[in-house]
């Protein structure tokens, strides 16, 4: 299963970001996709995730009203669109996938190389 992710760039408080994670055929249909990020020195962090069927979501708190997880199955495409962005988003985004609805990181096998999102104050 290979995930790449990318769509990371330097983007002012209060803006916004898309985030796009290419999956390749195998993973439609039968894993989760999570999104997580990791601020230096802090731990890797569950962000939202999303069924390739139903397409149900689950978000963290800190993120929740501001942050919407997607997908293009047709396109075997998995989104993360932020808005409203604040400094403390700022971290490296992983796109992975996992065969649980979990947002415990080691539920997850496969994971992308990571994309960076930097937020300015």
């Amino acid at each position: 299963v290979q995930l790449q992710a990318s769509g990371g760039g330097l983007v002012q408080a209060g803006g916004s970001l898309k985030l796009s994670c290419a999956a390749d055929w195998r993973t439609a249909s039968n894993y989760i996709m999570g999104w997580f990020r990791q601020a230096p020195g802090k731990e890797r962090e569950f962000v939202a995730r999303i069924t390739w069927s139903a397409g149900l979501t689950a978000y963290a708190d800190s993120v929740k009203g501001r942050f919407t997880a997607s997908r293009d199955n047709a396109k075997n495409m998995v989104y993360l669109q932020m808005n409203s962005l604040k400094t403390e988003d700022a971290a490296i985004y992983y796109c992975a996938a996992g065969r649980y609805y979990s947002d415990d990181a080691s539920r997850y096998a496969y994971w992308g190389q990571g994309t960076q999102v930097t937020v300015s104050s």
